[in-house]
């Protein structure tokens, strides 16, 4: 334990050290222009409903249905997620499959 006490009293010195002088708030962001509102199509729709134990959230824009969270009771949640708009929906779970990993075959037996 004695010998990790300056470790961590080296790690801790940026954290005690003073902030620089000079340094001045940034300042308040402009107000909106005058008529200005948020356009709310651009929003998705959200629709929580529950399937059995399961919460489904039903994603949509512009009234189309494009991308579903399902949520297990016991479980990981995963995404239904229509890729190419023609209603086929494909499970993703926390990596999406259109990231490849490269595999390639080192050695041989």
């Amino acid at each position: 334990m004695r010998r990790f006490l300056p470790l961590l009293l080296l790690c801790a010195l940026p954290a005690l050290a003073d902030t620089p002088a000079g340094l001045q708030p940034l300042p308040v962001p402009p107000a909106p222009p005058p008529g200005y509102e948020p356009d709310s199509a651009l929003e998705p729709q959200v629709t929580i409903t529950k399937r059995g134990e399961d919460k489904i959230e039903e994603y949509r824009m512009h009234g189309k249905l494009y991308m579903m969270k399902v949520t297990p009771l016991h479980g990981v949640p995963y995404y239904l997620i229509d890729e190419k708009g023609t209603g086929n929906f494909v499970r993703q779970g926390e990596v999406s499959p259109s990231i490849l990993v490269p595999m390639w075959l080192l050695k041989s037996f």
